[in-house]
């Protein structure tokens, strides 16, 4: 079966179009990011978002339809991001699939973004079965989920309070980098000593959530230090110690619970997932402990509507459909 995907959660529209069955064949995947707008004030305005979601959402669905070469006639079902992201830009992209749905009389799909994410898995990796563990890191989330099943998902771990992206962000903006974080904090770090600064991890007796706010506050404050004091700041020293501290506890944690859980696969979703740093601890532990590890390439990590295809289809095979008093939800746990 042909779905027609929506995203548009945060600052990213995306329509995909992806034939469903025992392998997942992208047709399409049109993505319209807002990167550049946002650029200017150092993050996503919500409102500016949400406007530019309006702008550009049926074009972006035209071109999604016409690079796969099918017409509306041709989709059997409708899927799209509901919750969670902001509660503007969610509600642009559900209700013109619902009012799609409602038009063309197919099945309108509700799809939860971070669901979506672990399911851009399975687009490359035909051979990926449940149970899994996945880690889930973006710029507002880092979730380590256990995959039981297609449709069963249990949160095994969270932040405690930023998410890893957000404190990437964070840390770009302090040094002067730019806006989004991951990448120019990336590419700055190439040229800088990971073993430069010893920067805090934080863990907690009774669980295996994270928290990324102390090891932001220790280079927060250790750059204003260096500047109060007149000396050079060693932008990518911190740059390439701050990301391997980040990256490192996610891995072994992620390795981790799945040992304790005696789960042999692990993945990696959201965007950053992207990151090559922690692609290569990842593919180090788990060669180690010898786990299976599967990834999805890069543009598949970002916010895209492939993903909530995929994971669309699961639902729709389960017959679980929305109604048409579908609404856009800001804040919803798995």
């Amino acid at each position: 079966m042909k779905i027609l995907a929506i995203e548009s959660s945060c600052d990213e529209t995306s329509a995909a179009v992806v034939e469903c069955g025992e392998v997942f064949e992208v047709k399409s995947n049109i993505i319209a990011s807002q990167i550049d707008i946002h650029k200017l004030y150092g993050g996503v305005v919500p409102e500016i978002a949400s406007r530019k979601h309006i702008e550009c959402i049926s074009q972006v669905v035209d071109e999604a339809l016409a690079t796969a070469e099918v017409a509306f006639k041709d989709i059997d079902a409708i899927a799209v991001t509901y919750a969670p992201g902001l509660v503007g830009a969610l509600l642009v992209g559900v209700n013109y699939a619902k009012s799609l749905a409602y038009a063309l009389d197919i099945p309108l799909i509700a799809v939860h973004h971070i669901e979506g994410h672990i399911c851009a898995n399975y687009i490359d990796n035909a051979d990926l079965k449940p149970p899994f563990m996945c880690l889930v890191a973006s710029g507002g989330h880092s979730t380590i989920v256990k995959v039981k099943s297609d449709s069963e998902y249990q949160i095994m771990a969270r932040t405690r309070d930023d998410a890893a992206g957000e404190a990437f962000d964070k840390i770009a903006r302090v040094l002067g980098l730019g806006y989004p974080g991951g990448p120019v904090i990336q590419n700055t770090a190439k040229n800088g000593n990971p073993e430069a600064f010893a920067f805090p991890r934080v863990s907690f007796d009774d669980s295996y959530d994270f928290s990324f706010s102390g090891v932001k506050t220790s280079v927060i404050n250790m750059i204003h230090k260096l500047t109060q004091q007149g000396n050079d700041v060693p932008v990518s020293d911190i740059a390439a110690s701050f990301q391997y501290c980040v990256c490192d506890v996610l891995a072994k944690r992620l390795v981790q619970i799945a040992k304790a859980e005696n789960i042999k696969t692990i993945t990696l979703a959201g965007g950053v997932a992207a990151n090559s740093l922690l692609r290569e601890l990842l593919l180090k532990y788990s060669h180690e402990e010898e786990l299976d590890f599967y990834y999805p390439k890069p543009v598949l990590c970002t916010d895209n509507a492939a993903m909530i295809a995929v994971r669309g289809y699961f639902m729709l095979i389960n017959q679980n459909v929305a109604k048409t008093d579908l609404n856009a939800v800001a804040t919803k746990d798995l």
